[in-house]
């Protein structure tokens, strides 16, 4: 198979970066600024446990994929729409973009190219059927943090297992995961483990704020507090719905919104059962919040209050 990847921000690098690193043939569109070094230095992808350092990073060479300034360019070099075509678009920018990126691809990819969503939020399945209404949508949540140790160096900062949705046609993709190292779980009910993964990820714009590290936001009981609070917004608007989240966390969100509150010398005692977290991992909102980017909390929080 041949996999175009969408988007290279830290999700998009990290599992493009895996799967050409296990001999799969991958193509990135994204970014100049994001493309070109990657493009001369190959690609290093780091894990949870490692020191961030260039010696523990698994280095993928730049001759192992190739780089497309555009959506249309990426269509080119992957060969799709040749006889026997089996390209998967990968789908990781962020959402504000995906109506467009969803265009994009419907323009330059054939009818019935399967796209899989590696994004977060619950919105981005409709929005690419509504962009794209000829392709066939899968989507994923990517647990993980994500961060740049540097213009070629993708680190994996938190544990998780990809949860993927479960169609005859993901079936390849998943077993693709699986040879690259990526742990993988198909799933027959993505959305309301979309919904979990939501629930978590309303800490994001907190992380934002506070300006600290996640490990360092999350050793403070107001900070938890904050959480805990959106948190119990969000599952009293998904019991009024009728919508159970699926647990993504090894506590459940449920369970989550009793824990964080508690005091520090308890939830210390407590917080290696719930996840594993580097002292350098951040939310990708606390940086694109510092640099004056658009931020996904409307995907996030606006989607509790959508549904609300």
């Amino acid at each position: 198979m041949r996999y175009v990847v969408a988007g290279t921000g830290g999700v998009g690098a990290y599992v493009g970066g895996r799967l050409a690193a296990a001999g799969e043939r991958v193509v990135f569109a994204g970014r100049p600024a994001v493309l070109d070094p990657i493009a001369r230095g190959g690609l290093q992808v780091g894990e949870l446990g490692e020191s961030g350092g260039a010696t523990t990073a698994r280095t993928v060479g730049p001759g192992r994929f190739a780089c497309a300034r555009s959506i249309a360019e990426a269509a080119r070099a992957s060969g799709s729409g040749t006889a026997g075509d089996d390209t998967v678009v990968l789908l990781a920018v962020k959402s504000y973009a995906t109506a467009r990126a969803a265009a994009d691809i419907a323009a330059a990819f054939a009818p019935g190219t399967l796209v899989v969503s590696l994004q977060n939020g619950v919105e981005n399945v409709a929005r690419i059927r509504a962009a794209a209404p000829y392709v066939d949508v899968a989507a994923a949540v990517v647990p993980y943090n994500l961060v740049w140790l540097g213009p070629n160096h993708v680190h994996r900062a938190t544990g998780g297992v990809l949860r993927l949705e479960r169609t005859a046609r993901t079936a390849p993709v998943a077993a693709a995961f699986a040879r690259a190292g990526l742990a993988v779980e198909p799933c027959d009910d993505i959305r309301a483990v979309q919904w979990g993964k939501l629930l978590v990820n309303l800490n994001n714009p907190v992380n934002a704020l506070s300006g600290l590290p996640l490990r360092d936001e999350l050793a403070q009981r107001d900070y938890r507090r904050v959480w805990a609070l959106l948190m119990r917004e969000g599952l009293a608007a998904l019991r009024a719905a009728n919508i159970v989240p699926a647990r993504v966390l090894a506590v459940p969100a449920q369970a989550m919104v009793r824990v964080l509150p508690l005091p520090d010398f308890v939830f210390r005692a407590l917080a290696g059962r719930i996840a594993r977290i580097d002292p350098i991992a951040r939310s990708s909102m606390a940086d694109d919040f510092a640099r004056g980017r658009p931020t996904e909390i409307d995907d996030l929080c606006g989607a509790v209050v959508r549904l609300a």
